[in-house]
C-alpha cells in the first residue's frame, strides 16, 4: 500500500468530505448516547432544540460562538505559515488584560471612539506577546509549540496575581476580579434581554477581511507560500522571516481581541475563569474548517451548538455533558482523515 497525491482537489469535493466526516463523528458518538441508555435521534434533536430552538438558546450560541472565531482565525491564520501559535489561551488573557487597563481610565472616551480603542490596543498588546517565541523560532530555532504552550501558564499566573493584588476590587467583597470597566466599553447588546453582543459582528468581519487578506494580497500568498515551502520561498526571494513575524503580529491579534470580546461583551470585569480553554478550543475550530478564515464562522457555530445543546441534553435525558467533547474531538479526527484522504489516493503496490 502506498500513498498517492491526487492532482486536483476542488472545493466542492473538500465541503462534502468535511459534511460526511462529522456526520461520521455523529454516527460514532450515537453509540456513546445508547450506551447511557437513551435514544441517538432524541439526544440530537435535544441537543439542537437547547441551542436553537429558543431566542434565548440561539443568543447563547451566538455568543458562545463569538470568541471562537477570534482564536479560530488566530489558529487557521498561524497554521497557513506552519507557524503553531498553541499560545491563543494566552493571547486571550493578554487582550483581556489590555481591556481592562485601558477600559477602566478612559472616562472621556465615547462609545464609539472607546470600542474601536480598547479592540486596537488588545489587538497590539496580542501581537507582541506572540512575538517572543516567534522571535525564538525564526532566531534560535527554538520549538514555538513548547514555547506558546507554556506561555499560557505563566500569563495565567499573571492574572492571578493581578486579580488578587494590584487589580482587586475593593468592592467585590473579597472574591478575585478586577475593577468593572466603564460603561462606554460595554458592548452593545444586539438582542434585548441576553448577551448577544456587537462582538459577534466585528468577530465576523475579521473572518471576512481574513479572508480577503489570504485569498487576494500579496502578504496573504507570501503567508500560503512560506507555509507550503519555507526552502522554495527562500529560493524565490521571499521575506520569509518578516512573514512569519507579520503573520504572528495577526495571530496574536485576533486571539487577543477575543479576550477584549469577551471581557466588554460578557462579563464586564477580569477573573481567571473568564475563559473555559477558548484558545485551545479555537484550534479545533481552525481544523474542523480545514484554515480557511471563512469556514472558521461555521465550524464556531458548529462547536457553540455542541456545547450549548449538550448541556440542555445532558439535563434532559441524563446524559453526561461531557459528550459534548467527545464529539467535538471525534469531528476533528474525522475532519482531518477526510481532509488527508481529499489530498491523498490509497493504491495498492
Amino acid at each position: 500500500m502506498r500513498l498517492e497525491a491526487r492532482e486536483n482537489t476542488s472545493a466542492l469535493k473538500l465541503i462534502a468530505a468535511l459534511f460526511i466526516a462529522v456526520g461520521v463523528a455523529m454516527a460514532v458518538c450515537s453509540v456513546l448516547i445508547i450506551w447511557g441508555g437513551a435514544s441517538p435521534m432524541e439526544g440530537w434533536m435535544l441537543m439542537v432544540k437547547g441551542a436553537l430552538g429558543t431566542r434565548f438558546a440561539v443568543s447563547e450560541t451566538l455568543t458562545r460562538a463569538t470568541p471562537l472565531i477570534f482564536t479560530g482565525l488566530a489558529a487557521a491564520v498561524a497554521f497557513r505559515a506552519k507557524l503553531w501559535n498553541i499560545g491563543g489561551e494566552g493571547q486571550f488573557y493578554i487582550g483581556a488584560c489590555m481591556a481592562v487597563f485601558l477600559g477602566t481610565r478612559g472616562e472621556i472616551l465615547p462609545p464609539f471612539m472607546m470600542i474601536p480603542y480598547l479592540f486596537i490596543g488588545g489587538a497590539i498588546a496580542g501581537g507582541i506577546f506572540l512575538l517572543l517565541p516567534t522571535l525564538l523560532k525564526t532566531q534560535l530555532n527554538v520549538d514555538e509549540v513548547v514555547t506558546t504552550l507554556l506561555l499560557n501558564f505563566v500569563v495565567l499566573l499573571f492574572v492571578n496575581w493581578l486579580v488578587f493584588g494590584p487589580w482587586k476590587d475593593p468592592m467585590s467583597m473579597g472574591w478575585p476580579q478586577s475593577e468593572p470597566v466603564l460603561d462606554s466599553a460595554i458592548l452593545p447588546i444586539l438582542m434585548a434581554k441576553t448577551r448577544f453582543h456587537l462582538g459577534f459582528v466585528i468577530a465576523v468581519l475579521s473572518a471576512v477581511f481574513v479572508w480577503w487578506l489570504m485569498a487576494y494580497t500579496t502578504w496573504g500568498f507570501e503567508i500560503r507560500a512560506v507555509g507550503s515551502s519555507i526552502k522554495a520561498s527562500t529560493f524565490a526571494g521571499m521575506p520569509v522571516t518578516r512573514t512569519i513575524i507579520r503573520t504572528a503580529l495577526l495571530s496574536g491579534g485576533l486571539a487577543a481581541m477575543a479576550g477584549v470580546s469577551e471581557l466588554c461583551g460578557v462579563k464586564g470585569y477580569l477573573t481567571t475563569d473568564l475563559s473555559p480553554g477558548f484558545g485551545y478550543t479555537g484550534i479545533v475550530v481552525a481544523m474542523l474548517a480545514a484554515l480557511h478564515p471563512l469556514g472558521v464562522v461555521a465550524s464556531a457555530l458548529f462547536v457553540a451548538i455542541i456545547y450549548i445543546g449538550a448541556d440542555s441534553m445532558s439535563r434532559a435525558i441524563n446524559i453526561s455533558n461531557y459528550i459534548a467533547d467527545v464529539t467535538t474531538a471525534v469531528s476533528l479526527l474525522s475532519v482531518l482523515v477526510a481532509v488527508f484522504l481529499t489530498k491523498y489516493r490509497i493504491k495498492k503496490g
